[in-house]
């Protein structure tokens, strides 16, 4: 349950800015009189006659074959239960999220204010011509299995309903994998299973179909043990009940000697004695949301050979539907099928149980911040984050449509597929999620200077609630306290200290000391090196050079060159960098987009700007990225020899001459950086033909900032920065007019760079007092 900070939160981002979670973009030009009337009329008129003579051009002339309907009557939401179709669309509408985002698959849901099953059905059947395919969402059984088989049976599009099938797919591929690390046959094992409900059923009936024996299932529900004798069984829990000679059995008798316990029912119904119970090597699925039947760790205390499973993404081997239902109507809608079968849902088992026995891409063991994972019993399941989920699923399912006999558009060239399949969302999308995921499981302490704007007491609040980071506010205490209570933020686990304060006096005098030592021959005396340490930056800075903290950000309500100085004087560069720079990131729909330098350097030489595009690679490279670099300019490979555009060709030579492998081209226009066809075309000696530019480097300080200024505000991309390059420990800057996201994005970068840049200090720290603070600085100093 949220609290009621969290609470608001959830309202708040809901109903910011454009209510809701989605929008309709067009994807046609629709600017001129010339474009609307192909649009709309006159010119719509054609490819509605070229429908009208042949149905199957609506795949050809409109969206239906990338769109799905989530449809729901409210029923049985989440653990919310029958709320109605109005209180359910805001999850059908983050269902549309997860199918844009992970399979890049377009959504409308539709809300149905109807409980009778065959009006349900009826209404959804007249939907056909709009959709490719049909996401049953949130309705309650028994209702939900007869909805579902006659719009499969009535219907010519794929249709599933992912409360029951998601989960038994995603399950059978765990179960697949941990049967066969436990040496255990299908066909004899037996299973324990609390829950008789929609999710439930569909996945014994999954795993009879994997070749499990009906007669070795044992159900719960609400009633107790379903049994021969009871009279409420519908045939497909009379075909999983037990004589009725077992009638008596309890849910605990239930696991001696049981092979397989699956739980889809509430938390913390099992007992350690019960897992001790079953038999050797042990197989347990508590998928109960959002506390499991049995503690992750409670299983294994009480069996050190059992395999667990959970929904939770706090513990190995989570059971989630996003692994499955993105990826399954993906592939049925690329070969229009006409249902989604049973060879479909076994396909995607076998992919997913596949997948997970493949070596784990570093992109993957960086994301969960572990070293090495493997196939064994702490991966039986592919992560929710892994990129290659669609180029495995999502054929599968369409090869399986295919050789079924329910595509209506076979796939010819496979390896075109994949690479679409992979580019459709641009893998790269997925590193913002990942980075903060990695953030998140090696959190370090971060000071901010502008502790006192309400917008980075909100970011630090969201920081450490997350565990993104453990903020240390720089400011004035009262007016801190007081934005936190005006925006009813709970401050505990935040340090404040203000700088100004006598209470730290000893503070900025021993730092003004230290600071003196390392500039007293370089512009300072005694007196302006410890009267320095009452501002921000100099105290933030002095913070992480003494090793107090992991990382210092700046602004966003201060000038650059007023953190840039400090941070110079105290911190200092990496080893055998003679020039800093800085550069922005932009989210993009086709991935992360790095700039540089756009905040530093006014007018750098060629020499200096080789040194930038370094430094620009080797930040894109610590984000598990290969860095393909276009030098940007107004001419086009020497179309313009004047001495601006010369320059970046040069750059190109000195940075091949320090990195040869590095891909890197220019001089050449923003145009070409993005247009493969007009660069193919025109230099196809130019290596970056066939490349997806993501670094680009300005001839200097103006060109980069107007560009990244135009790409944030007009273009729409979100963006993260400026990110100093070259700086010895990680010390970052807010640009003015910073929003509450980019801050909490920009801690991310810095808690990142910490654990590259900051060995982790031995202390187990969680949570640190304004007290605690003056320890950790004596230990760090020690």
């Amino acid at each position: 349950m949220l609290n009621e900070l969290q609470r608001q939160q959830a309202l708040e981002y809901h109903a910011n800015g454009r209510p809701g979670k989605i929008e309709v973009i067009p994807t046609k030009e629709a600017k001129t009189q010339r474009d609307l009337s192909l649009a709309y009329s006159p010119g719509v008129a054609e490819p509605c006659k070229e429908i009208s003579r042949d149905s199957a051009n609506i795949y050809k002339y409109t969206a239906k074959g990338n769109l799905v309907g989530v449809i729901s009557n409210g029923t049985a939401v989440l653990g919310l239960g029958n709320i109605g179709p109005e209180a359910s669309k805001p999850v059908m509408e983050g269902k549309g999220v997860l199918f844009k985002i992970f399979a890049d698959i377009d959504v409308f849901d539709i809300e149905i204010a109807e409980t009778d099953p065959d009006k349900f059905v009826e209404i959804v059947k007249a939907l056909e011509p709009t959709f490719g395919g049909i996401n049953l969402e949130d309705i309650k059984a028994p209702e939900c299995f007869h909805i579902e088989k006659r719009l499969r049976e009535e219907m010519n599009i794929p249709v599933m309903h992912d409360d029951q099938h998601g989960t038994a797919i995603i399950s059978s591929a765990a179960l697949l994998n941990a049967l066969e690390i436990q040496r255990k046959n299908i066909s004899k094992v037996k299973f324990v299973v609390s829950g008789a409900g929609a999710a439930a059923l569909a996945c014994v009936q999954l795993y009879a179909a994997l070749g499990a024996n009906p007669k070795n299932f044992t159900l719960f529900d609400v009633n107790g043990v379903l049994h021969q004798g009871r009279n409420d069984l519908d045939p497909i829990r009379q075909r999983f009940s037990v004589d009725q000679n077992k009638a008596g059995i309890s849910f605990a008798q239930a696991f001696k000697d049981a092979d397989v316990f699956l739980g889809l029912s509430v938390g913390n119904i099992v007992t350690p004695d019960m897992i001790k119970a079953m038999a050797k090597n042990p197989i347990v699925f508590a998928l109960a949301n959002p506390d499991p039947e049995i503690n992750y760790d409670l299983a294994h205390q009480a069996r050190p050979d059992v395999i667990v499973a959970t929904g939770r993404s706090d513990t190995p081997n989570q059971v989630n539907n996003v692994l499955g239902f993105p990826y399954i109507f993906r592939g049925a809608l690329d070969v229009r099928s006409v249902q989604i079968n049973e060879e479909m849902k076994m396909a995607a088992v076998k992919a997913l149980a596949g997948l997970a026995k493949t070596p784990v891409p570093e992109i993957v063991t960086l994301a969960y911040n572990q070293k090495n994972i493997s196939f064994g019993a702490n991966y039986i399941i592919p992560k929710p984050l892994d990129p290659r989920l669609l180029a495995a699923v999502a054929p599968a399912v369409a090869r399986a449509a295919m050789d079924s006999g329910v595509a209506r558009d076979p796939i010819v060239d496979w390896e075109k597929y994949e690479v679409e399949l992979n580019h459709r969302l641009g893998l790269d999308n997925q590193l913002f999620r990942i980075m903060g995921l990695k953030a998140r499981k090696d959190p370090r302490h971060v000071a901010f200077a502008e502790g006192d704007n309400p917008k980075v007491v909100k970011a630090a609040h969201i920081c450490m609630e997350e565990g993104i980071c453990f903020p240390i506010l720089l400011g004035e205490e009262r007016k801190i306290i007081r934005i936190a209570e005006e925006a009813g933020l709970n401050l505990e686990g935040i340090t404040i200290i203000d700088p100004k304060k006598d209470e730290f006096s000893d503070v900025r005098q021993e730092y003004g000391e230290t600071f003196f030592a390392m500039r007293g021959r370089k512009g300072f005396n005694h007196y302006e090196a410890v009267k320095a340490m009452k501002d921000r930056n100099y105290f933030g800075c002095m913070m992480l050079h003494q090793g107090s903290v992991d990382a210092f950000i700046s602004g966003p309500g201060r000038d650059y060159p007023e953190l840039i100085r400090p941070a110079l004087r105290t911190i200092g560069v990496e080893p055998g960098v003679n020039r800093i720079a800085g550069m922005y990131i932009l989210q993009t729909k086709k991935g992360p987009l790095f700039l540089a330098d756009a905040t530093i350097n006014l007018n750098p030489t060629a020499e200096q700007l080789a040194e930038i595009s370094l430094l620009a690679a080797k930040e894109v490279k610590s984000f598990n990225l290969k860095p393909k670099i276009a030098l940007l300019s107004y001419s086009n490979f020497g179309s313009s020899p004047t001495p601006e555009a010369t320059m970046m060709a040069k750059v190109r030579e000195l940075v091949k001459k320090r990195d040869p492998d590095l891909v890197i081209d220019g001089e050449l226009q923003g145009i070409l950086a993005f247009n493969k066809d007009i660069l193919k075309e025109n230099y196809p000696f130019s290596e970056l033909v066939g490349q997806d530019v993501n670094t680009l480097i300005f001839p200097n300080l103006s060109s980069g900032n107007i560009a990244y200024n135009l790409l944030r505000e007009v273009g729409g991309a979100d963006a993260i920065g400026p990110v100093l390059l070259g700086m010895r420990k990680p010390v970052h800057a807010l640009q003015l007019g910073s929003s509450i996201r980019s801050i909490i994005n920009m801690t991310i970068i810095a808690v990142l760079d910490a654990q590259t840049k900051c060995p982790r200090k031995q202390e187990a720290e969680t949570v640190i007092t304004k007290r605690q603070w003056w320890k950790r600085r004596k230990a760090a100093k020690a």
